[in-house]
């Protein structure tokens, strides 16, 4: 008999949720930097921060989007079930979207707030559903690494259609209803999941609730001995004088993050004997893929960076007419304007009376622009700096078929069997590696921003970087299926994403020194150095992590 190769019905209802959850999720992405470093005074103001503090708040807000996971995959666990959770999930989402669409600093937190727990409870359970449905029947189990990589798909078609959404939005009407776009794609992706249900009973089916055994910490335990702490530990982390790790909210966050792992150790040390090794593996790998993340989402705030100011941009005249008329185009001028100076921490600098110095300046555009090379007219059309963030999850789409079927082809032809779940991650640290590698080929032919790059650089460390996400983020919700205990599958799976959150307030610390560093290369020389250190530390682990998945998942 052939193998099965038809996938769970369930997994149609899931993609197309995700990818209206992710719709939204990367429409803010995309434009999030931009809206927080835009200036208060313009057409469609922005929040006006420096770049310093952005880059702050762009790496602890996607630090606490991945951190809430673990509280999510927890209840999920124990009280609500997965169906509920993602319904809350969603609905929070939507809620912080809309408040995004008001132009005011307290909206602006307080939403942020409702998109962190909306993801602590939508984000962990979606992914665990995905395994549970292929869990729940034999025939399927085969197919589950491809099918992650179908659900990954799902993730981003979401993510490159946002872009384009985003960019007419916000030139044309205003920040306000790009956000609000996010905020009905997540209502829609709502309504989706539970009337997907009536064509399917795989998702109810594997909805169980599993109550904690005599073995687990209960819930008022948990609390006193997990939560309370970490919440005193960040406080802590807070208030020190100065800091330890460039800001306060980083002191913070690495405190919280401690008595997290913390936790996550004990549950190892309290785990029954055939759990424990499955356990460590996971948590292993967790420590190795930190350094993912943290190169993986400088997507949104020093490439943004590199993409709006580094970036030539120009509009091709094969494009002008149709980018003209999907109004997806800035138009910039080469008048002068008065502009505060600051200093590389994003500080006005002041004069002897304490008055903020200020210069004559054009667009930033052409702050690496020489002046023989502006536009006589005195305007140009410049592709929306959002758009390339789509140059990701457009590979990913075009890509993941690609790479579905080289493993295949690989599982086919090599004696030794299919290459292992923990060695295609090790083979996507090695190409992530090489994707900073490409940037810093960018920095040197652009003679470190003397002149404005070619797009071409920021096509090229994209589709390095997504083949390396393909092997590394697929397989590690993959892996955390395969190895999980199931009556902790959604907390370990909150596991990975604390991994994930580690490695974005990570990314955010290393976008606020791009001011620091005056040879860029160097920014993206110790991206590629910290890459290495990962790859190190996997294929120093894979005999082992094999052997581990191998006993494991024949006895599961």
């Amino acid at each position: 008999m052939g193998k099965q190769k038809k996938h769970p019905k369930g997994l149609m209802v899931l993609f197309f949720t995700e990818m209206w959850e992710r719709f939204g999720f990367y429409l803010l992405i995309g434009i999030f930097f931009l809206y927080m470093t835009e200036s208060k005074d313009s057409q469609f103001p922005g929040m006006g921060f420096s770049g310093v503090k952005a880059s702050d708040i762009y790496g602890s807000y996607l630090a606490l989007v991945y951190l809430t996971p673990f509280i999510g995959g927890l209840l999920a666990d124990r009280y609500l079930g997965y169906r509920l959770s993602i319904t809350i999930g969603g609905l929070l989402f939507s809620a912080g979207y809309f408040g995004l669409a008001i132009n005011n600093e307290t909206a602006f937190f307080v939403s942020l707030l409702l998109i962190i727990m909306g993801n602590g409870l939508f984000k962990p359970n979606i992914s665990a559903l995905v395994g549970k449905i292929y869990d729940s029947n034999p025939k399927y189990r085969d197919l589950k690494d491809s099918g992650y990589n179908i659900f990954y798909m799902g993730i981003n078609i979401g993510a490159f259609i946002c872009n384009f959404i985003a960019a007419y939005l916000r030139i044309n009407y205003g920040w306000g209803w790009a956000f609000a776009a996010a905020g009905v794609g997540m209502l829609i992706g709502v309504i989706w999941f539970w009337t997907g249900q009536f064509f399917t009973d795989n998702i109810k089916m594997v909805d169980k609730v599993s109550p904690p055994t005599k073995d687990d910490m209960p819930m008022k335990k948990i609390l006193y001995t997990l939560f309370l702490p970490a919440a005193v530990a960040g406080t802590i982390g807070w208030m020190i004088p100065g800091n330890i790790f460039s800001s306060d909210s980083t002191d913070a966050f690495i405190f919280f993050s401690l008595v997290v792992v913390i936790f996550y150790f004990n549950i190892y040390r309290t785990a029954d004997k055939k759990e424990k090794q499955p356990i460590k593996a996971l948590l292993a790998v967790f420590g190795s893929v930190i350094v993912f993340w943290a190169i993986f989402h400088q997507n949104g705030a020093a490439l943004t960076v590199w993409a709006e100011n580094y970036t030539n941009r120009q509009v091709p005249e094969l494009l002008e007419e149709p980018i003209k008329t999907l109004s997806l185009n800035q138009v910039v001028t080469t008048d002068m304007r008065e502009v505060e100076q600051t200093d590389l921490h994003g500080a006005p600098v002041l004069d002897a009376f304490g008055h903020p110095v200020t210069e004559l300046k054009p667009d930033p555009y052409f702050d690496n622009l020489p002046k023989e090379n502006w536009p006589e007219t005195g305007k140009v059309n410049l592709i929306s700096t959002e758009l390339f963030q789509s140059i990701n999850p457009g590979f990913i789409i075009l890509f993941t078929p690609l790479v579905v079927g080289f493993f295949n082809f690989l599982a086919r032809k090599r004696k030794k069997g299919p290459v292992t779940t923990p060695a295609k991650i090790g083979w996507g640290m090695v190409i992530t590696a090489l994707s900073a590698v490409v940037m810093i080929l960018a920095v040197i032919v652009s003679k470190n921003g003397a002149v404005k790059a070619s797009a071409g650089w920021l096509f090229g460390t994209y589709a390095v970087i997504t083949v390396g996400e393909l092997c590394l983020s697929p397989m590690g919700l993959s892996l955390v299926s395969k190895l999980s205990p199931p009556r902790i599958t959604a907390l370990m799976m909150g596991g990975w994403f604390l991994s994930t959150s580690i490695g974005n307030k990570l990314s955010g610390v290393l976008s606020g020194m791009w001011q620091t560093y005056d040879n860029k290369a160097f920014f993206f020389l110790t991206n590629a150095l910290l890459a290495m250190v990962s790859v190190i530390l996997i294929f120093s682990m894979l005999p082992w992590l094999n052997r581990v998945m191998k006993e494991y998942t024949e006895k599961k």
